[in-house]
């Protein structure tokens, strides 16, 4: 099987007949007659998905850990108790702390922040 990224999708071709039954199965990739490939988002559940079934190229699989960790931060974000925003807000009034979280989120989402380190617990 051959797979690259362009422009958010991912493209796969020479995919043998088991492992495009299962991608097909998905529901998340269409098949192009024209180009014989699969072509579907670079989600982090497609990305997930074939990660399972075969090994990712390199440059994918750093892609798929990038949106694992951000994934992550913004799990650790939603249960914070004392959020702190990432970038200072363009408002006027103290926002709420769940106002906070939400914002932080969304940062880190759209990659306008970088997801905080994870402190390790001694």
């Amino acid at each position: 099987m051959k797979m690259a990224m362009k422009d958010g999708q991912i493209l796969i071709r020479e995919a043998d007949n088991v492992q495009f039954t299962i991608i097909k199965s998905w529901g998340k990739m269409k098949w192009s007659r024209q180009t014989q490939t699969l072509s579907g988002p670079a989600d982090i559940e497609l990305l997930n998905r074939l990660a399972g079934i075969v090994n990712l190229p390199p440059s994918i699989e750093a892609e798929r850990q990038k949106l694992n960790a951000v994934m992550a931060a913004v799990d650790r974000e939603r249960m914070n108790p004392n959020p702190v925003p990432l970038i200072d807000p363009p408002i006027k009034v103290k926002p709420f702390a769940h106002q906070v979280r939400g914002y932080n989120m969304a940062l880190m989402v759209f990659g306008l922040a970088e997801p905080p380190k994870q402190e390790v617990a001694q």
